[in-house]
């Protein structure tokens, strides 16, 4: 039984099961050994800097982490359950495996510690060399990881109250012992100190423990409220410790006996025995925290069968799961890890993995929060998914910054694994954040796109399908899969008749029967199955309603209808044609594919370097879409190597100008086809010259609601006589050679140009008159004063100017009302063409003078 399961929920609580594992691996032995090394080396304004960069890391993870388990219910697994519920399986998949050998190999590492410590303490026999010490400890550790959480978190407790003594023994000693000349002078770093960097890489182990209690989430009675609480319990704790235990070291010890001393603790300390006891207990509850963690993962792991040749170790004992399969393997691993000896290059590999397996989180929880799933709802009300971000991106800077080769290794070793799983793609056993993340990706580009104006260059085939021919259904959609070439999309659509009662089970079973052909075939292509009274009217209802937004078909794909079952005579094949001639009028291009079963499998069997594409070419809008079609399906396998060939009619004098044109023509819209000249488009010629192709387009023309040829005549006779023929009528005309500038968008330029002049005219001729009213105005006056003061002289030369003055501003007012209609105009035409409305145009006027 997997250990996830509702009924298997665990018994610890806050303290236990998360405060008790993380703070006990927080405070380990960088705690005891290296705090001092590295206050000293650093001098005490640095140490301060490196201690804050490292618990930034932590804290932004926290919040990310309390989100993320204030949002789902958090089952066995820690990290990786986070992750691969949030990313999905190849990421969590990766980590998981990943995470799970570094707490295997981190439970030697703590071992070798321990054993050092002990035998520096203690005088022992010349047979307990370090080595014997470290796996004695660790043949302990795996008899009380085997019994279970709760046993180890009753040991758990032994060694918290030797570390808190081990602590107010330093902290005695140190508010005693400390000067502030000391103090002073130690806030610089010595000449010879390592760089920062260096110094940094050796301080980081110590903080990474606090996802400790993460890895019990199995095992907690409620995930969701101990793993926030107790996280930031201990990384709040943890901090106040590191912070001020250097600041002590900083005020009682110079930097170069803290330098030379890995042992200064001692010399700080008020009673050094119990900072032996320390050291001794931050060793073995580290390695107990690994213990428990380790197997936790490798069972959640397991129990989702992502690697099927572990699965044996989901099993769990007793009512909590204990994964006892899973202590024995994760011994085995630190045994093997202890008798190698070397291990400081698989350390520093290990530690990036605990970095990655952070920044992974941190990012795990930004992608959950980007994709604005209604279902993300995260009680933790201090979450923010930038912090999360900041979270990321401080990791990644932190692992290129401390070592960039081991950090690619571990990039290396998780991107391989990640491309293993998603290659060895499995149904998804569980929903992870992806299917929202895109959903609100393809949102954000709708509404993007709604805003911006069609080209040529953007076009796509759209193909709605129409498939209730069973029997036809799949070579239908494998030749919407070859004129889509990759690039469009494709609807195969299945209308069921039900005039009468409407019947759930029959629509069902119409559901499943197409979604299964299309799974088989090409799971790229979306099924569509409609209920109807009668097919006819309901055609045209679909075709005006399907799309969304500016996402919307273009083109309709159908079987031609002499081989629907239904003659071509009778009300069935009056309502085909009018079908398609509604789908026309209503902009759709139309494409009616004919052939032959036996014909059909041929294609199969041709091969691809053999294989030709015959279109017919009349140098209208339903030409250049059969040549795109064409060149689309060249694109696909097995056509790479077809040959295009494009048949024109021409004769004597034409004869050369026609193959001239068409060579002209494919030159410029970068097409490779090989143009051929016959003498007419009649029946027999197109059936003599295509008979031998694989693959035919040839245009169509609708006449009284009966599909015909160009000419009028009737397709039963030619289409027998030739290979799978596509029969195309356009109701678009494609530019093929569309410039950037061309269509819609030059259009909507040149106005927004035009609209941008008119406007500065106008604005002009209002200030030319304003000037003349203004001149008008002041000659008035002038003329008053001078009315019963000035000669006669005077008065009429003011009088004249006036006049003349007056005049020009009637001219201006004239000249101001004109470019004020242009702009008026201009304004008009922008909207027209779709550009943006009055106010933001006077807006962008503002900003664009």
């Amino acid at each position: 039984m997997p250990p996830d399961s509702k009924q298997d929920a665990g018994g610890l609580g806050t303290f236990a099961g998360v405060f008790t594992p993380s703070i006990l691996t927080i405070l380990g032995i960088i705690l005891f050994l290296r705090l001092g090394y590295v206050t000293g080396s650093a001098g005490l304004g640095r140490v301060l800097i490196i201690i804050a960069v490292a618990n930034l890391i932590s804290v932004l993870t926290s919040q990310s982490l309390a989100a993320i388990a204030t949002n789902l219910r958090v089952k066995g697994g820690g990290d990786y359950y986070l992750i691969s519920r949030t990313l999905g399986y190849p990421f969590g998949g990766a980590i998981g495996i990943v995470l799970y050998l570094a707490q295997s190999v981190s439970v030697a590492f703590y071992c070798i510690g321990f054993s050092e410590a002990v035998t520096a303490t203690f005088s022992l026999p010349s047979f307990f060399d370090g080595r014997t010490v470290a796996v004695i400890s660790m043949g302990l550790l795996l008899i009380l990881a085997w019994l279970g959480a709760d046993w180890a978190t009753r040991f758990q407790y032994g060694v918290m109250v030797l570390l808190g003594a081990a602590l107010l023994s330093f902290y005695a000693g140190g508010v005693m012992k400390w000067q502030a000349v000391t103090f002073t002078a130690n806030w610089t770093a010595p000449a010879d100190a390592p760089p920062f960097w260096v110094l940094f890489g050796i301080f980081f182990p110590a903080v990474t423990g606090f996802t400790q209690g993460v890895s019990m989430s199995g095992d907690l009675k409620d995930p969701s409220k101990s793993l926030p609480l107790g996280t930031f319990s201990a990384v709040g704790l943890s901090i106040l410790i590191y912070f001020s235990m250097a600041l002590i070291f900083a005020g009682v010890l110079p930097n170069r006996t803290l330098m030379d001393d890995y042992q200064s603790i001692k010399r700080v300390a008020r009673f050094g025995a119990l900072i032996d006891a320390g050291v001794i207990a931050a060793t073995l509850s580290s390695a107990m925290a690994s213990f428990l963690g380790g197997p936790r993962i490798l069972q959640s792991l397991s129990a989702d069968r992502i690697f099927p040749w572990i699965a044996p170790f989901a099993k769990g004992a007793g009512p909590q799961q204990n994964p006892r399969r899973a202590v024995l393997l994760t011994g085995a691993i630190a045994l093997a890890t202890i008798a190698l000896g070397q291990l400081n290059l698989v350390a520093q590999v290990v530690s990036m993995f605990f970095l990655i397996s952070y920044g992974l989180l941190n990012y795990a929880t930004y992608y959950e929060a980007r994709a604005a799933s209604p279902s993300f709802r995260p009680r933790f009300r201090w979450f923010n998914k930038y912090l999360s971000l900041a979270g990321f991106l401080v990791c990644l800077g932190v692992i290129f910054a401390l070592d960039i080769q081991n950090g690619m290794i571990a990039m290396a070793i998780l991107i391989a694994i990640h491309q293993y799983l998603k290659h060895t793609a499995r149904p998804a056993r569980w929903a992870d954040s992806s299917g929202a993340h895109a959903f609100q990706v393809i949102r954000q580009q709708l509404l993007s796109i709604a805003h911006l104006p069609e080209h040529h260059r953007n076009w796509r085939p759209h193909i709605l399908a129409f498939t209730n021919d069973a029997d036809r259904r799949i070579p239908l959609l494998t030749f919407a899969r070859w004129i889509e070439g990759g690039s469009g999309l494709i609807t195969a659509v299945r209308m069921v008749e039900d005039p009468n009662r409407p019947s759930p089970k029959l629509f069902q079973e119409a559901e499943e029967e197409l979604s299964r052909q299309i799974q088989s075939h090409d799971p790229n292509i979306f099924p569509l199955v409609i209920r109807v009274d009668d097919i006819g009217p309901a055609v045209p209802l679909l075709l005006q309603s399907y799309g969304i937004g500016p996402l919307h078909a273009n083109t309709v794909l159908v079987n031609w209808f002499g081989q629907t079952g239904v003659g071509i005579q009778g009300l069935q094949a009056l309502q085909y044609g009018a079908n398609l001639k509604t789908s026309f009028r209503m902009g759709y291009n139309l494409v009616l594919l004919h052939f032959d079963p036996m014909r059909w499998e041929a294609i199969q069997q041709t091969d691809p370097g053999r294989r030709r594409i015959d279109v017919w070419w009349r140098a209208d809008a339903t030409s250049r879409l059969m040549l795109l079609f064409a060149y689309l399906t060249t694109r696909h396998d097995g056509w790479q190597k077809a040959e295009i060939r494009v048949l024109t009619a021409g004769t004597g004098e034409r004869l050369a100008q026609a193959k001239e044109e068409i060579t002209q023509m494919l030159e410029d819209v970068r097409i490779d086809a090989r143009p051929q000249i016959v003498p007419s488009l009649s029946p027999d010629i197109v059936t003599a010259a295509s008979a031998d192709s694989t693959i035919v387009f040839m245009p169509f023309m609708i006449k009284q609601y009966k599909p015909t040829d160009i000419n009028g005549l009737s397709l039963d006779r030619t289409l027998r006589l030739l290979p799978p023929t596509a029969l195309v009528l356009a109701a678009e005309d494609i530019d093929l050679d569309a410039e950037p500038e061309d269509g819609a968008a030059g259009q909507l330029a040149a106005a927004m140009d035009a609209l941008q002049a008119a406007r500065r005219l106008a604005a002009k001729a209002e200030k030319d008159l304003l000037r003349a009213r203004y001149n008008a105005e002041d000659l008035r006056k002038e003329l008053e004063t001078a009315g019963s003061q000035g000669s006669t002289d005077i008065r009429a030369e003011l009088e004249v100017n006036l006049e003349r003055a007056e005049q020009e501003a009637e001219k201006a007012f004239r000249k101001a009302g004109k470019a004020q209609a242009k702009a008026k105009s201009a304004e008009q035409k922008v909207q027209q063409l779709g550009g943006p409305a009055p106010e933001q145009q006077n807006q962008q006027s503002t900003d664009n003078p």
